[in-house]
């Protein structure tokens, strides 16, 4: 006997479609509600099939547990990429409805054509929960930074010297001078959400840090020019298993820093950024990129070239897209025990990561792109 079955995921419940390839016996339901212990009891109706179930689901929030306890259970989990999922229905206007989706998964699946996102290991799951959970807690602070400042000037309050929160600043904003009553205590408020969101940062940063250290990936990664551990740990752990990727090009394609364009009969609009991939990968490969406008980096002609023709911006752009395949081959060429492990320390040998890189960069080329070979 063999089982294979859709997943369709929602909050409150999951709707299922599975099929007994043997007899055809076809069986539709929810699973409600839709928590982790729920699903275990339901799993609990294929003991019997032994590693013969075969399911797939979506890989929108939720996916995790849901894999975690299919392979708790011996069941073979497949997670689909919704956009590709979606565009797999065709071009015509179908209904749409949770058993309907539940219905397209598994026939994708017995069809063969279940367009596989990568699961990552337990390890790489939680770095990239607290790597978002850092950069959350950042974006937090920026916003009470910004907040106070609005506060000031919308109230007549010269610039502060330094900025918000230099030395000698924080008196001034506790005293609330030159402040109406609800506008300092608006500020005190910010002031004090500053500091405790800097102590949550602090921590985690520091424990980012610790695994930079010891991580093989990560530690590789630090030898590139510009990245350091926050984003060598960020790289790592929002780029994946580069071994998925046949070429450097998927690789960028997946970071969103990738041009699209639309070209149609001799007519070409401008290009964007294709901005698919995670958000803050690309942050990461920006800040990285950032250090191209130094003297030393080994990339600052480039940048030089780009950024009179584009400006900085878009220069730090193209660096950051050019450090993405660099990246990708350092993570490739490690062994697969030593990619994805933090007890392997990397023995210190030649920088091989860096040798047969060739940057060329034509004018003929927009502004944005670059050739390696």
């Amino acid at each position: 006997m063999s089982i294979v079955g859709g997943l369709d995921m929602h909050r409150k419940q999951i709707t299922f479609d599975y099929v007994d390839t043997m007899t055809g016996a076809l069986c539709r339901g929810k699973i409600m509600p839709a928590d982790r212990l729920t699903l275990r009891e339901w799993l609990g109706r294929f003991a019997d099939y032994g590693g013969s179930v075969r399911l797939v689901v979506e890989g929108c929030t939720g996916w995790r547990y849901v894999v975690e306890e299919c392979r708790r259970a011996g069941i073979d989990i497949h997670v689909a990429e919704p956009a590709d999922t979606a565009s797999a229905r065709g071009p015509k206007r179908h209904a749409k409805t949770d058993k309907l989706d539940a219905k397209h998964l598994r026939e994708l699946l017995v069809q063969g054509r279940i367009p596989e996102s990568w699961i990552p290991p337990e390890q790489v799951l939680e770095m990239r929960a607290k790597v978002r959970l850092y950069k959350d807690l950042r974006d937090e602070r920026t916003d009470w930074i910004q907040r106070i400042r609005a506060t000031l000037y919308h109230q007549g309050v010269p610039a502060l010297p330094g900025g918000v929160l230099a030395a000698g600043n924080r008196a001034a904003l506790e005293a609330g001078a030159g402040l109406s009553p609800a506008g300092a205590q608006a500020v005190t408020v910010a002031v004090r959400q500053i500091d405790r969101l800097d102590t949550e940062i602090d921590a985690l940063l520091a424990e980012i840090r610790s695994f930079a250290a010891i991580q093989p990936g990560c530690k590789a990664l630090q030898r590139q020019y510009g990245i350091g551990k926050l984003t060598a740990v960020i790289i790592w752990a929002e780029l994946g298993d580069t071994r998925r990727f046949s070429a450097s090009r998927h690789a960028v394609r997946h970071t969103g820093l990738d041009i699209s364009v639309y070209s149609s009969d001799g007519k070409r609009t401008r290009g964007h950024l294709a901005r698919q991939g995670p958000p803050l990968l690309r942050w990461a490969l920006f800040e990285a990129a950032k250090s191209a406008a130094k003297r030393t980096s080994p990339d600052h002609a480039y940048y030089l070239q780009v950024a009179e023709r584009a400006g900085a911006n878009r220069a730090t752009l193209s660096v950051g897209a050019v450090t993405t395949p660099c990246a990708s081959s350092v993570t490739r060429r490690l062994p697969r025990c030593e990619s994805w492990t933090s007890r392997v320390c990397l023995p210190a040998d030649q920088p091989w990561w860096r040798r047969g890189w060739l940057l060329r960069v034509t004018a003929a080329r927009p502004a944005w792109t670059a050739r390696i070979e």
